[in-house]
């Protein structure tokens, strides 16, 4: 009865990867790890009144700390953008910036058909909006691509492509990226309104990290990770909602012919149980850290001893490799 029971849960699972032909492994070495909260370092990293969640405007207050950046570059970040520029950086390759070199970001949650800015509040704070008055197209940028939206409070934003543009408050100076990634939903704009990349990654790929060796990475290039306490078998479940959610944001699907390097074997996605589509490697549920601020970033290993980076194979580092 029980080789039966696996047969037919291999079948079911092979159905749902459609072209692969063989279907979620079970694994060992993969139970809980520790009680600990979820994401109890976040804050070590930065993480703050400034990451995931803050967009709505319902977040907690900024820590004094975050709340005291914000208020001594409000006088710069809220200035009009001036003649914006096209800043090359080695990492992201051409960055937006305004006249004085400050980077520009775009927000995730908002949209640019039509275009909309949901970041107000507290999130409007640690995220200025780029007034719309007296911006100009410099070398390199198309002017057409410029625009404005009107915000919740009737001011007028500058757009790139539809998009609302934005500083970031822990910007010190020019050429600063500090925003890049925040969240997992700010990123620096490049010159034609679309997230700034050296290159365009696939959806999931795989890179050499000097400390974890060679660990999976999404579109951004941000390290992605699993959770000990989900489930990859008979099928894939996730663990972590609400609040963990916010710290560890669920990657996207990703279609099979949009990766590089990862293991094809149980490379799927799946319905979680809040509706949301989730991407899986090996039928592992797989996230990013909000803590995590650029690509190259590996805040997220081990926290809590239940989160761990992905190998190309979906194992855990520092877990299965063991």
């Amino acid at each position: 009865m029980k080789t039966s029971w696996r047969s037919a849960s291999l079948v079911a699972c092979a159905a749902a990867v459609l072209t692969l032909t063989t279907a979620c492994g079970q694994e060992g070495g993969t139970s809980s790890v520790g009680s600990q909260n979820v994401g109890a370092t976040a804050a070590a990293g930065g993480y703050g009144g400034v990451g995931s969640g803050i967009g709505t405007g319902t977040s907690p207050s900024p820590t004094a700390s975050s709340t005291a950046i914000g208020q001594g570059n409000l006088g710069a970040q809220s200035a009009s953008a001036g003649k914006l520029q096209v800043s090359a950086n080695p990492e992201l390759g051409d960055v937006l910036t305004d006249a004085t070199g400050r980077s520009l970001y775009r927000f995730d949650e908002d949209t640019a058909e039509p275009p909309k800015s949901n970041c107000n509040g507290d999130c409007a704070t640690a995220w200025p909006p780029v007034p719309a008055d007296d911006a100009s197209a410099g070398a390199g940028i198309d002017k057409a691509l410029l625009g404005e939206v009107t915000r919740a409070d009737g001011t007028k934003q500058l757009t790139i492509a539809g998009w609302p543009a934005y500083r970031y408050a822990k910007d010190a100076k020019a050429g600063d990226l500090t925003g890049q990634g925040v969240g997992g939903k700010w990123y620096a704009l490049a010159p034609n309104g679309k997230k700034a990349s050296v290159a365009s990654l696939p959806g999931l790929s795989t890179r050499n990290d000097p400390k974890l060796g060679e660990i999976v990475v999404d579109k951004n290039g941000m390290t992605v990770y699993r959770f000990a306490k989900d489930k990859a078998w008979p099928k894939p479940v996730s663990n972590c909602t609400g609040a963990c959610l916010a710290k560890w944001p669920a990657v996207a699907p990703v279609s099979v012919n949009d990766t590089k390097g990862v293991q094809k074997k149980g490379l799927m996605s799946f319905t979680r149980s809040d509706g949301v589509a989730q991407q899986t490697v090996n039928c592992s549920p797989i996230y990013t850290f909000a803590a995590d601020k650029q690509p190259g970033d590996t805040n997220g290993q081990g926290v809590g001893g239940t989160w761990y980076a992905v190998r190309p194979n979906g194992d855990m580092v520092g877990v299965s490799d063991k």
